[in-house]
């Protein structure tokens, strides 16, 4: 079998047979891969702990018929051991996972963009950064809001969505595509703070700095209307955002 290597990012797995499992990767290189591990469940196996969600690793693949066969792993990082003593960050953590299950269709394709921002996100979950901790939710979004941004579905804080007009604008339309002006407004639309939205904006480009200053009511706002945007352009709900603390 011809084989090849990359670095991934284990996003479910699924039992097959008695001691096998299936494993969805989000690789650098190949996109989304799906591949069998053999033997994983056994007690003997050497690497059936780092094939658990959430674990960044080094994999070597044997290219199948159907599904490719897992050879060799190595971790680079174990995000989930530290996010699983922490339930707000853990359940974060697994909506992250299944949004980019969920926006990497394609498998075999390149999808780098959202790979790296998968790992900074768990990475910046798990560790912080260099001027410190930050929000949970804060993580969370920004992530969601790229992410999606990436795949296609970038969000409008500033100029109307549906005529272009110049913001800024205070009515908020996950179904238009983000604020939009008193003439295109569609109704039920929200009216979020202008803080609000200059909150999101600054997420959507990573402007962390900007995030800094956001109240406890700026951050529950916006995660309201994320999760609206989200579970809009996914066309479903998300099955994490159930368990998610916000």
């Amino acid at each position: 079998m011809a084989t090849y290597r990359d670095e991934a990012v284990v996003l479910r797995t699924h039992k097959l047979g008695e001691a096998d499992r299936i494993i969805t990767l989000l690789s650098r290189r190949h996109g989304k891969v799906r591949a069998a591990a053999r033997g994983v469940r056994r007690t003997s196996s050497k690497f059936g702990a780092r094939l658990e969600p959430f674990s960044h690793i080094d994999v070597q693949l044997a290219t199948g018929r159907s599904l490719d066969i897992v050879a060799q792993v190595e971790s680079l990082h174990a995000f989930g051991d530290r996010l699983a003593g922490d339930f707000p960050r853990y359940t974060a953590g697994q909506v992250m996972l299944e949004t980019a299950d969920r926006l990497v269709t394609e498998e075999g394709q390149p999808a780098v963009q959202q790979y790296l921002l998968l790992v900074g996100a768990l990475r910046v979950l798990n560790e912080g950064t260099s001027d410190g901790p930050r929000e949970t939710a804060t993580i969370l979004d920004s992530f969601l809001l790229r992410s999606l941004a990436v795949a296609g579905y970038a969000p409008t804080f500033t100029d109307c969505a549906k005529c272009g007009t110049e913001g800024p604008h205070r009515a908020f339309s996950p179904a238009a595509g983000g604020v939009v002006c008193s003439v295109c407004r569609p109704p039920g639309s929200a009216q979020p703070r202008p803080a609000t939205l200059t909150y999101l904006a600054a997420l959507l480009t990573g402007d962390w700095p900007a995030t800094r200053e956001a109240t406890p009511e700026v951050i529950r706002e916006g995660s309201g209307l994320t999760a609206a945007f989200v579970t809009w352009h996914l066309e479903r709900g998300l099955r994490s955002f159930a368990h998610l603390e916000r």
